[in-house]
Parts: C-alpha cells; sequence; structure tokens
C-alpha cells in the first residue's frame, strides 16, 4: 500500500527511538487550499478499523477513509540546501499547493 526509500526508513526508525512511540498515523484531513492535508504524527496505538502495515521496526496506522487516496503513495527523505523533511509521492494528487502542504484528488 506505502512505499518506503531507504533514507525515509532509516530517518522513521531513528526518530521513532528517540519517541519510543514505533508507530505512525498517516492520513488525509480536510483543509488547506487544494481540499485536503497530510496527517503525519507518532501514535501509540491504532485506533478502531484502521489499517496497520508492519514495516518490521516501525508500523504505519492508517484510518479506513484516507487508505484508498494514499495507495500507492511513496514517503521519502530528501535534503534541499539547509532544509531536510519527509515527502509524500502520491500518484493519486491531481493538485497541489505551492506550500506543498496542501493536495487535491
Amino acid at each position: 500500500m506505502i512505499e518506503v526509500t531507504n533514507e525515509a526508513y532509516s530517518k522513521l526508525v531513528e526518530r521513532a527511538s528517540r519517541e519510543k512511540t514505533y508507530a505512525f498515523r498517516i492520513g488525509l484531513t480536510g483543509g488547506g487550499c487544494a481540499g485536503y492535508e497530510y496527517i503525519f504524527d507518532y501514535c501509540k496505538e491504532p485506533k478502531e478499523n484502521d489499517f496497520v502495515i508492519d514495516y518490521g521496526e516501525i508500523k504505519f496506522n492508517i484510518d479506513p477513509m484516507s487508505g484508498p487516496y494514499i495507495q500507492g503513495m511513496t514517503i521519502d527523505w530528501v535534503v534541499d540546501g539547509v532544509n531536510e523533511q519527509f515527502k509524500f509521492i502520491n500518484p493519486q494528487e491531481q493538485a497541489s499547493c505551492g506550500c506543498g502542504v496542501s493536495v487535491g484528488f
């Protein structure tokens, strides 16, 4: 359902060990100028009805409403000058905002 590059995986494991939480919530919420914004946060336990994807040292918890929209997404870690961040590469996006936060489907 979701791919994770080697660079992103290393950063996720590093951050998870620092937070002592080895699961991340990924999904979408309404908002932004293009209609949706990604949710990407630490979480202790999945919510009822979540899809759980196990990547060994880390897990992703995805709510059922977001699942179809992030199907096939890749999470990457990018370095651009002094900026470093996770990047969501989603082939289902039909629009995105210049701010890099808001997406449309």
